[in-house]
């Protein structure tokens, strides 16, 4: 059974650093593109980065370029997101997401593998 799992959520001071991973298992991460999405209380889940299954190209949403590096260990099944320089808008669940994306892994509403989620809450 396909499964994607996050981990590495937790409270952090604004301009902290966290890195949250996406163990998968039941399928090979190598063949599809990855993508993390976050979704804040009363607001639509938004796509935050995602990169290729070769990892030769990425994607941010302008609220993280600079900010969030996303990245994928494909020998470990994993893949990542370490976000640095967090601020108070960052804090939301977040999800990672596969699938196989034809084009570009930027398109957001083509993803239908899901992990559960891991909350992140950037707080003084």
């Amino acid at each position: 059974q396909l499964q994607l799992v996050e981990s590495g959520g937790g409270l952090v001071q604004p301009g902290g650093s966290l890195r949250l991973s996406c163990a998968a298992s039941g399928f090979t991460l190598d063949y599809y593109e990855i993508a993390w999405f976050r979704q804040a209380p009363g607001k639509e889940r938004e796509g935050v980065s995602c990169i290729s299954r070769n990892g030769g190209s990425t994607h941010y949403a302008d609220s993280v370029k600079g900010r969030f590096t996303i990245s994928r260990d494909n020998a470990k099944n994993t893949a990542y997101l370490q976000m640095n320089s967090l601020k108070p808008e960052d804090t939301a669940v977040y999800y990672c997401a596969a699938d196989h994306i034809p084009f570009h892994c930027s398109r957001f509403n083509m993803y239908n593998y899901w992990g559960q989620g891991t909350q992140v809450t950037v707080s003084s």
